[in-house]
């Protein structure tokens, strides 16, 4: 197996690349009010498959096109777009997500705050990418307790509360139509599945020169999951209109 091969273990066993199950996706879902002839863009796509899902609840007239810089994760979502039909309405195209200006009728951006600075700088450049009447579906981290300094180290002095989370949004001109929130399952599955590939590449190579190195990545991704952010950072999904 080759560096390349290695590396696309790493996302291998992940439906999306976000705490988030088939029965929660589809809530979102129907929360975006779906229809005919809707353009719908995916910010901070990876290989896009909540998008694909959007585009085919949507019906046949509901075109997509995801947004990112990850030229093998984009390559996945053509290749899953080709595969399940789709490949003549849903594009995928590598490209800086901030300074993306493309509008669209619903705008989907999960856990991609980091490529607008944070929180606060998402919020307000994707409201300009949602006319009146749209629906954003945004996803962002928030602290459900009072991290620890090892937690704020690894996501950020920027991370707020819930509440914070809501104000945040409202007072950057959006109101809140839904919001909901990752349970602890969720949480899990996501960790578990991040590791999953390299977890099967381990017990396949166990003489690979590169199997220390994946064994203490596993180890110690585990370790923080478990001790540090676990029921410490939470993930919340806000369908949001202005």
């Amino acid at each position: 197996m080759d560096e390349e091969d290695l590396e696309r273990a790493l996302f291998a066993r992940m439906r999306w690349n976000a705490p988030l199950s088939v029965e929660h996706a589809g809530l979102l879902m129907d929360r975006l009010e779906l229809g005919p002839g809707l353009r719908v863009a995916d910010i901070g796509s990876g290989w896009g498959e909540l998008l694909l899902r959007v585009v085919e609840r949507g019906g046949r007239e509901v075109r997509g096109i995801g947004v990112d810089t990850d030229v093998r994760a984009l390559a996945r979502g053509r290749e899953a777009a080709r595969q399940r039909g789709l490949a003549e309405r849903v594009e995928f195209v590598e490209a800086d997500v901030a300074s993306w200006r493309e509008m669209a009728d619903r705008v989907l951006c999960v856990g991609a705050s980091h490529a607008f600075g944070g929180t606060g700088g998402a919020l307000e450049a994707l409201r300009g990418l949602v006319p009146a009447g749209g629906r954003l579906l945004y996803g962002d981290g928030y602290w459900t307790a009072e991290p620890s300094g090892r937690a704020v180290e690894l996501f950020g002095e920027e991370m707020m509360p819930l509440a914070g989370l809501l104000e945040a949004a409202r007072a950057g001109g959006w109101r809140v139509i839904h919001m909901s929130v990752a349970d602890q399952r969720e949480w899990d599955d996501f960790e578990s599945t991040f590791r999953a590939g390299r977890q099967e590449w381990l017990l396949a190579h166990p003489g690979d020169p590169r199997a220390g190195e994946v064994r203490d990545w596993l180890d110690s991704r585990e370790r923080e999951y478990v001790e540090v952010y676990r029921g410490v950072l939470g993930f919340a999904y806000l369908v949001l209109a202005h």
